[in-house]
């Protein structure tokens, strides 16, 4: 059995930036040990398949150890694989996750707009184990569907932080976001997912979820730029409407291939 693969860097206006993910348009569905086989043996922070189901596209995403319920990086490079190899034609395309809904994607020029709902944010108030994971000066802790989001005092606490990820892995969630007020942008991040296979991620688009509502309120503005800090980076356009977030990016194509099975 062969089949096509892209990689695509998502959230990046050049190569070698913003986040690498792999791309496999599918006509039916593997099993899914194979499936988190195939996102191994590409060993990229995630590797997205999809599958045209009547009028829609089927999208789910495996990270090199687990499936995950969302991601913007790996949904945004898809995209890009439709309006750039496949001959789609329309400006949006009705991506739909099993575990997370309806995905709506458009373009507009270069840009890729994903439609993402809200993560919710619960304050918490004992940050002891963010504190213990992160050993760092913290300012707020709020609770996620999956994730823990951290306040840091400065951009300068965010991109020098260094993260001991054996620590991290203790915190018990799926990954621990960072961020603070941005310079050049409304606000800056980096994402810790050590238990999901993904030490640092490059650019997650999942994490603006949570990020987006809270900045907005935090800036009283509903559109947003972003700048998440990590060694690759990539720059995020943000809009808050209501309980769903609009995330737009550019990518890049690195690679077509073909994989070989049999």
């Amino acid at each position: 059995m062969k089949l096509d693969v892209y990689k695509v860097d998502a959230f990046a206006s050049e190569l070698f930036t913003g986040n690498p993910a792999a791309v496999m348009p599918l006509t039916e569905w593997l099993p899914d040990a194979l499936m988190q086989q195939i996102a191994m043996e590409n060993n990229l922070s995630e590797t997205a398949f999809f599958v045209k189901e009547g009028d829609q596209y089927t999208i789910r995403w495996f990270t090199p150890t687990v499936e995950v319920a969302l991601c913007g990086h790996a949904t945004l490079a898809s995209a890009h694989v439709l309006y750039n190899h496949l001959g789609y034609t329309e400006d949006a395309i009705p991506f739909v996750s099993p575990k997370s809904g309806p995905l709506p994607v458009t373009r507009n020029g270069d840009k890729i707009t994903l439609d993402f709902p809200c993560a919710p944010l619960t304050a918490v108030p004992s940050m002891e184990p963010v504190l213990s994971s992160l050993n760092t000066n913290i300012l707020e802790v709020y609770r996620g569907t999956t994730d823990f989001l951290a306040v840091l005092e400065s951009e300068e606490a965010v991109r020098n932080f260094v993260p001991d990820f054996e620590r991290i892995k203790q915190s018990e969630c799926r990954g621990i976001i960072i961020t603070a007020k941005g310079k050049d942008v409304d606000f800056v991040s980096r994402f810790f997912a050590p238990l999901a296979g993904v030490n640092e991620d490059p650019v997650t688009g999942s994490a603006h979820t949570m990020l987006t509502p809270y900045w907005a309120k935090a800036l009283n503005k509903e559109n947003l730029t972003a700048l998440q800090v990590s060694p690759r980076g990539g720059q995020l356009w943000l809009t808050l409407q209501g309980y769903r977030v609009l995330i737009a990016g550019t990518a890049k194509t690195f690679l077509t291939g073909t994989i070989q099975l049999t």
